[in-house]
């Protein structure tokens, strides 16, 4: 498995001390925790991003330049989700960082809110996915293992684990929903398209079409229409989303609005990963349930 190394890192890293912990940085909090969960006792991770801010749009802090100093690796999803990484890498100057991009291998959905000339190939958030998040586990662990051969075997026993763990929550929650008899939403913000393809979901249509940008009067006539049309019952919003105009449609269409969260730890209850897609789940079978 191919890693992303950032500038001219050396083949050889200096070992990690014996009482010394593998410096992690994240740009996403899912990432924070992949990482904990693989590392456990031989890491320290921050995030830059605490998950109320967008990762599209966030403005590195200099205290974010001082962490990637000090760091042994860079976790990043790639994709084109986090454009700021770049110049970030490049300023903190820190030759033994290595940058881990865990979209590798990723099978992508076609991202069509991606701007003409963009080089994203796909929608970045694969992570809402659980067997993409096998994959992205896999790529941290194998960092761990390159800056920190040591302790090898216990980054390997920790992935197994979690691996186990991922497993037996995908498919419960896949029986789940295999239990519906409509599954079909409508969604603020294109993040959920893994999501709803790993679960059986069917997304009828988004109301942001492309990042940045308000819908037009036009779109939005268009999928009142839709919505009546089909009698689709739910709309999914985000937190970090403008709440006005999903509640303006579903008033119009009297659809149902629930908020779920693409981030672990944005709403109550969905502290990890585990318990975030538990609660994205639950509430959306709820929902059309109803």
């Amino acid at each position: 498995m191919t890693l992303s190394i950032a500038l001219a890192v050396p083949l050889v890293h200096p070992p990690i001390g014996h009482a010394a912990s593998v410096k992690v940085v994240a740009t996403l909090p899912i990432l924070k925790e992949f990482a904990e969960q693989v590392g456990r006792e031989h890491v320290e991770v921050q995030s830059l991003i605490t998950g109320l801010e967008s990762e599209h749009s966030y403005s590195p802090k200099p205290s974010d330049l001082r962490s990637l100093g000090q760091a042994h690796l860079l976790l990043e999803v790639g994709l084109g989700l986090e454009v700021w990484v770049s110049g970030l890498v490049k300023n903190a100057a820190n030759p033994q960082l290595r940058v881990i991009t865990t979209s590798q291998g990723v099978g992508l959905i076609r991202d069509h809110t991606v701007a003409a000339g963009s080089s994203a190939s796909g929608n970045p958030h694969i992570w809402l996915d659980p067997e993409n998040a096998k994959v992205m586990v896999r790529h941290i662990a194998e960092g761990l293992i390159a800056v920190d051969p040591e302790h090898k075997q216990d980054y390997l026993n920790y992935l197994a684990d979690y691996l186990r763990r991922l497993d037996q929550a995908q498919k419960t929650l896949q029986e789940r929903v295999a239990r519906l008899q409509d599954r079909r939403i409508i969604t603020h913000h294109p993040a959920w398209p893994y999501f709803a393809r790993r679960f059986g979901f069917q997304i009828e249509g988004n109301i942001i079409q492309q990042a940045g940008m308000e819908p037009s009067a036009a779109h939005l006539a268009e999928l009142t229409r839709l919505i009546k049309a089909n009698k689709v019952k739910v709309i999914v919003s985000e937190p970090q989303l403008n709440q006005k105009i999903v509640q303006a449609l579903a008033g119009e269409t009297g659809a149902r609005v629930v908020v779920l969260s693409p981030l672990p730890g944005t709403i109550k209850g969905t502290d990890s990963y585990l318990s975030l897609l538990e609660y994205n789940v639950s509430q959306l079978i709820a929902a059309l349930q109803s």
